[in-house]
């Protein structure tokens, strides 16, 4: 991966449907060129999806969650991942390992995702942090 590949990837993380073409535009090469470097950065598996930020009006928050040490964090990660509130789940170093964020519709919702989580058999613990503020 080189500056130009990384250049690619800044402009697509803030809008994932820029045109090729104006991605060219903007860092002065052609659309083909755009086009090549963004299939191999999928291929390579750089870009693993494209996706959407929103701003729904909901509550926001990062649960964070730890797990028994005999426990597949992919596997309970996984299971919190179908849950319909869920836009991303991480697993992570550090004093908890995986970390959920949800976009629920109020702190009532978020509560009961708090709980739900708790009471997955392999969870051991979890800390609950609002996001107040999102920059892109």
């Amino acid at each position: 991966m080189d500056d130009l590949d990384r250049q690619i990837l800044d402009v697509l993380r803030r809008d994932a449907r820029t045109p090729y073409t104006e991605i060219g535009d903007e860092l002065g090469v052609s659309e083909g060129t755009i086009r090549n470097r963004v299939e191999r950065l999928q291929e390579d598996g750089v870009i693993e999806r494209f996706t959407i930020s929103t701003s729904t009006g909901n509550v926001k928050a990062m649960i964070e969650v730890d797990v028994a040490v005999d426990v597949d964090t992919h596997r309970v990660g996984d299971q919190i991942a179908e849950w319909p509130e869920v836009d991303f789940v991480w697993q992570v170093s550090g004093e908890l390992d995986i970390v959920v964020v949800v976009d629920a519709d109020d702190t009532g919702r978020v509560n009961e995702l708090i709980t739900k989580t708790r009471e997955l058999d392999d969870v051991t613990t979890t800390k609950t942090r609002l996001i107040l503020d999102e920059t892109l």
